[in-house]
């Protein structure tokens, strides 16, 4: 999955001569986090939430009020923002966009293009959206999770299995560290009718070294929200 599939190309920005207030304005009318920092057009900075209040004086100093908007007023972007932000290329993967935020402890990347120019940003929830279309969750599958044996081959022995009872392989994933020594754990997320699906684990059953470790159907119909 590319980067350029996923990011949000509708992009606010501020100039670096910004005001921090106008930016806290900006911030809080369109409900985000962060705002990429330009300068001639290109891209110098990244200024979050967080820069915004730390840079705001405390409501429990000594400041007046008036005083308080008139150093907001005066004080700039270029003065609080992050001039070391972390950026992509719009055809680099998900999967590194997701790995850079993970060690890198962010929830948002600027994406450039081959001329590093601006097009986009990619947020956590863009990941997410990703990783749910791929998964095929959404579809209302089946999933298999399968130990097999790290060969050559072991997969497309279960493909044939699914296939033999008209089933729609819609993902696989696979991991290593958390499968038996010499194994490996396979996700599989199917698209089959549900009157086939015992006869497809006892199939599965069967295969030397094969283990189901869990199937199930995921309900999406009760979902967990906020309200609740």
């Amino acid at each position: 999955m590319l980067i350029k599939d996923w990011m949000t190309t509708a992009i606010l920005t501020v100039d670096i001569n910004t005001s921090v207030m106008r930016a806290t304005r900006i911030m809080k009318e369109n409900n985000i986090r962060r705002l990429p920092v330009m300068s001639h057009g290109k891209l110098v900075g990244v200024v979050t939430d967080r820069d915004l209040k730390e840079a705001s004086p405390s409501t429990t100093s000594d400041v007046d009020l008036h005083e308080m908007y008139y150093l907001l007023a005066e004080m700039k972007i270029k003065d609080v923002m992050t001039d070391k932000c972390i950026s992509l290329q719009e055809d680099d993967t998900l999967e590194k966009a997701a790995l850079v935020m993970l060690k890198e402890k962010i929830s948002g990347i600027m994406i450039l293009d081959a001329e590093g120019n601006l097009v986009g940003l990619l947020s956590e929830t863009d990941i997410l959206r990703g990783f749910i279309h791929a998964t095929g969750i959404q579809d209302g599958a089946h999933q298999f999770v399968i130990d097999m044996p790290d060969k050559p081959g072991s997969v497309s022995r279960v493909i044939d299995l699914l296939r033999k009872q008209d089933a729609r392989v819609l993902s696989i994933l696979t991991s290593f560290d958390d499968a038996p020594p010499g194994m490996k754990r396979v996700a599989i997320r199917v698209s089959i009718d549900d009157a086939n699906v015992d006869t497809l684990k006892e199939a599965i059953g069967k295969l030397e070294s094969y283990r189901i470790v869990y199937h199930g159907k995921d309900d999406l119909k009760n979902l967990p929200t906020k309200s609740n």
